[in-house]
């Protein structure tokens, strides 16, 4: 019992301070993306854009940050606790954004931040998460997940490519929200493989695919925040399905639980409502800007002149 309480006290902090390197990220990435030529959908090209932005390069230091820190609290605390905590980046992104901008969150702002830390708390303390197994999942429970999480991933990919206007970019976030989530499941399992010693590391599969899904999730996350007129309503959905994503391979792959009962499942649906709640205040805020707090424009093509296509 003591260990566990030793394992939380490192999980929860480095999950916390992790989620606010990312809101960090988010902030300093959404706004770089603007400066720079619009790119299609994958393209590493705008990689190659985004490098020469200084901007953009304190948002890959703080994701750096961030993904360090994510790593050493799954290192320490089931998966199911960790990616619920990551909802944190919302409203950490929501403060630097106004501070990109030189102007000061509204009231909504941190009345919405208030309101998601508040749902998540009591989530996390009636659900008490446990941890589950450090053994690789049956591989039949891997392809079948893969098949399910595939498919919800190319249907947001899909809504992108085939919806005009603005909310075909929620697809993207979708994409990129399932990314994240099977990303943060590897990694659950790189850790595991890491206190069990450097060998298991490189001999085990997770490392390698993480570094495949990882990168394409990044870019993608770049995409969404390009061609999104605001950061808010694409986070907010990244910053939802993403842990979602990682409690279903949590509980799905490693045999981790939470507490169950008739009360507590009613306490935990109602703490799951109020964080959407919150989420849902800071998205509309950062969709409905107050006076003064003009939103985003997505960036111009490559060439202006009359008659230029754009790079999509």
């Amino acid at each position: 019992m003591a260990e566990s309480w030793a394992n939380l006290a490192v999980a929860v902090p480095a999950a916390i301070v992790g989620a606010g390197f990312m809101g960090l990220a988010s902030a300093a990435q959404a706004r770089a993306t603007k400066q720079v030529p619009l790119e299609r959908t994958l393209h590493p090209r705008l990689l190659l854009d985004l490098a020469r932005r200084p901007l953009w390069l304190v948002g890959i230091g703080a994701t750096v940050a961030g993904l360090g820190l994510q790593l050493v609290s799954l290192g320490f605390g089931p998966l199911i606790l960790v990616q619920p905590l990551l909802v944190t980046a919302l409203p950490f992104a929501s403060v630097f954004a106004a501070w990109f901008a030189h102007r000061r969150p509204d009231g909504l702002v941190l009345l919405g931040t208030l309101v998601c830390i508040a749902g998540l708390s009591g989530f996390l303390m009636l659900a008490r998460p446990s941890d589950g197994t450090a053994q690789l999942p049956p591989a039949g429970d891997v392809v079948l997940l893969t098949v399910v999480l595939g498919l919800v991933a190319l249907a947001g990919l899909g809504w992108s490519w085939l919806v005009a206007g603005p909310t075909r970019v929620l697809g993207l976030a979708l994409a990129t929200g399932v990314l994240y989530g099977v990303s943060a499941g590897l990694m659950k399992l790189v850790a595991d493989d890491l206190r069990a010693g450097w060998l298991a590391t490189f001999t085990d599969w997770p490392l390698y695919v993480v570094c495949v899904i990882g990168p394409i999730g990044f870019l993608l996350s770049q995409n969404t925040f390009q061609q999104g007129q605001l950061i808010a309503p694409a986070l907010a959905v990244i910053t939802t399905v993403d842990p979602l994503v990682g409690v279903v391979i949590g509980v799905w792959w490693m045999g981790e639980s939470v507490s169950t009962g008739a009360a507590v499942l009613s306490g935990e649906l109602i703490a799951a409502v109020t964080m959407i709640a919150g989420i849902a205040m800071l998205s509309w805020r950062n969709s409905h800007p107050a006076p003064g707090q003009p939103a985003e424009q997505v960036p111009a093509p490559l060439n202006p002149a009359v008659g230029s296509p754009a790079r999509r």
